[in-house]
């Protein structure tokens, strides 16, 4: 038996690796289980590529919400936000705009427990311990206490989060769901891992992940555009996550030498017409 650490809710497994848990390890967090790390080290025996990915996830996800921020977004729904962790999206939308209103929703204990515990005086942002997979609850969560005016634009994050929603799921007829909730002007941004560049390494990720609390799926770069249907996609469009509108302040050496094979990771933000 693994020894439970204090600040770990009692309902937990924590003998079951968890996707967002694993997501931790990969930035370097501290709010993750030995059978976390140990599922992770295997990941990262076949894509030992995955903190420079999972950093550049992040990256994509600061310049995405500042950019939604520019363009008038004052409220956002991150949909299976993970483990709070430097850079989140309520400090990048309160940089901006201090009157910003953010609502986090994962499905892991960890990680919604942890959220509400250091964000409990924050009036401008809720935490919903909830599964996206079902959206009417999750609206209402987000709707309950005129947190989010959903007769206004919204923001609605999506980022890396659909690779573990597997076909069965029907990830096309979610997103269409949170699209639908929402009025003429919002935006979607989302980030996802495509097959298209290392199909037998991601395809060995994939069978790791089998042990994980959700499985995880690669799709090819058509799969993932027709997840964006109903939205009209911001230039450049649905690329590699490096190559959307890179900071040019950034004058930080790429560790991967900007081979955005060895990331794997396209994304793209559309607004609803």
């Amino acid at each position: 038996m693994l020894e439970r650490p204090l600040w770990a809710p009692d309902e937990i497994d924590i003998e079951r690796p968890s996707v967002a848990r694993m997501y931790d390890f990969f930035l370097g967090g501290s709010h993750n289980f030995a059978a976390d790390r140990q599922l992770a080290e295997q990941a990262l025996r076949v894509f030992p590529d995955a903190p420079y990915v999972v950093r550049a996830n992040r990256a994509f996800l600061r310049r995405a919400v500042t950019l939604l921020c520019e363009l008038g977004i004052d409220q956002f729904l991150d949909l299976g936000s993970g483990i709070p962790t430097v850079g989140n999206v309520h400090e990048v939308a309160h940089a901006a705009n201090p009157e910003a209103r953010v609502v986090y929703v994962d499905s892991d204990p960890v990680a919604a427990a942890h959220s509400q515990a250091i964000l409990r005086d924050d009036e401008r942002v809720r935490v919903l311990h909830a599964d996206l997979r079902a959206p009417k609850p999750v609206l209402l969560g987000a709707a309950a206490e005129g947190h989010i005016d959903f007769s206004r634009p919204v923001g609605v994050l999506l980022v890396s989060v659909l690779p573990f929603i597997p076909d069965s799921d029907d990830p096309a007829g979610l997103v269409a769901a949170y699209r639908e909730a929402t009025v003429p002007g919002s935006y979607l941004a989302i980030s996802h891992g495509t097959n298209e560049y290392q199909p037998e390494t991601v395809s060995e990720v994939e069978g790791v992940y089998t042990k994980a609390s959700q499985p995880g799926v690669f799709r090819s770069r058509d799969e993932i555009l027709a997840l964006l249907a109903g939205y009209e996609l911001l230039p450049p469009g649905l690329v590699d996550a490096i190559r959307w509108r890179p900071d040019p302040d950034d004058n930080r050496p790429d560790p991967l030498g900007g081979d955005v094979a060895r990331y794997s990771l396209l994304a793209a933000v559309g607004r609803r017409g």
